[in-house]
C-alpha cells in the first residue's frame, strides 16, 4: 500500500500520529450520511419515491436488525444507531473502491512526512494515497469496535450493577478468566473482519491496476463489482455483531 501523509506531533512527551488522508475520508462519509439523510427527509411523502424511498429500505432492514435481537421499548432506542452505523459503514467501504487517487511527491513536507521523490525522505517509497476507504484502516475499524464494546457495558452496569458484576463469575468463580479473554476477543474480531475484508479488496484493486494489462480490464471490472457486494454485506456484518454484542448485555 502506499504512504499516506501522517501529522505527527507530541503531547507531554508521547508522540501522537494521525492519518490525514484517513481524516479527510472519515469526514467526507460522516457528510454524505447526513446529506443523504437529509435529502431524504426535505420532502416527505406519505407514498415515498426517489431518495426518501430507498432510505426508508434501509431503515426498515436496520430496524430488523435490531428487533431481532432487542424487544419492545429498548429496540426502539437502537433504531438511529443502527441505521447511521450501517450507513456509514456501507459509504466508508465503498469510497475506497469506487474512487482512489494516488499522487507522487514532487516536494517534501515534512510535517506532514511527505517526502518528494528526489530527497532523501524515509524509506524507498514516494507515492501517497490520498483517498481510501476509511475502514480499510484497522485504526478506524477497532476504534468502532471498542467504543461499540465499551458501550455495550455502560448500558449493562446502568441497568443493573449488581447482576453486570456478578455474571462474571457464573457458573462458578473461576470462569471469571474465560469471560475476560471472552470480553477482549469480542471487539477484537469485530474490528479486525471488517478491516482485512476492505484492506484485502483495496489491495488486489492496486495489483490489478499497476499489474499486466489483462488484469487491467475484464477481471479489475469484475473484482469491483465484487468488492462492492462485500463491502455491502460487512457493513451488515458488523451491524448485526454490534447489536448482538449489545443485547447480550442489556437483555441479560
Amino acid at each position: 500500500m502506499e504512504l499516506t501523509p501522517k501529522l505527527r506531533f507530541e503531547v507531554a512527551g508521547i508522540p501522537v500520529q494521525f492519518d490525514v488522508t484517513v481524516m479527510f475520508t472519515t469526514t467526507v462519509a460522516c457528510i454524505l450520511v447526513f446529506v443523504i439523510a437529509m435529502l431524504a427527509a426535505r420532502r416527505l411523502s406519505l407514498v415515498p419515491t426517489g431518495m426518501q424511498n430507498v432510505v426508508e429500505m434501509v431503515i426498515e432492514f436496520t430496524q430488523g436488525i435490531v428487533r431481532s435481537n432487542l424487544s419492545g421499548k429498548t429496540a426502539e432506542r437502537f433504531y438511529g444507531f443502527a441505521f447511521t452505523l450501517f450507513l456509514f459503514i456501507f459509504i466508508a467501504n465503498q469510497m475506497g473502491v469506487m474512487f482512489n487517487v494516488v499522487a507522487e511527491s514532487h516536494i517534501s513536507i515534512p510535517w506532514l512526512k511527505i517526502w518528494a521523490a528526489d530527497s532523501a525522505g524515509e524509506g524507498e517509497h514516494y507515492a501517497y494515497a490520498l483517498w481510501k476507504s476509511p475502514t480499510a484502516d484497522i485504526n478506524v475499524t477497532m476504534a468502532m469496535a471498542f467504543a461499540i464494546t465499551l458501550a455495550a457495558h455502560f448500558l449493562a452496569f446502568r441497568k443493573s450493577p449488581k447482576h453486570y458484576l456478578a455474571h462474571y463469575f457464573q457458573p462458578f468463580w473461576p470462569m471469571v478468566l474465560m469471560h475476560a479473554i471472552e470480553e477482549v476477543s469480542k471487539p477484537l474480531t469485530h474490528g479486525m473482519r471488517l478491516w482485512a475484508n476492505i484492506f484485502a479488496g483495496e489491495v488486489l484493486i492496486l495489483v490489478m491496476v499497476k499489474g499486466s494489462w489483462f488484469l487491467t480490464g475484464a477481471p479489475l471490472i469484475v473484482w469491483l463489482g465484487y468488492s462492492l457486494f462485500v463491502g455491502t454485506i460487512q457493513a451488515y456484518v458488523f451491524t448485526v455483531l454490534a447489536m448482538v454484542y449489545m443485547a447480550q448485555k442489556i437483555e441479560a
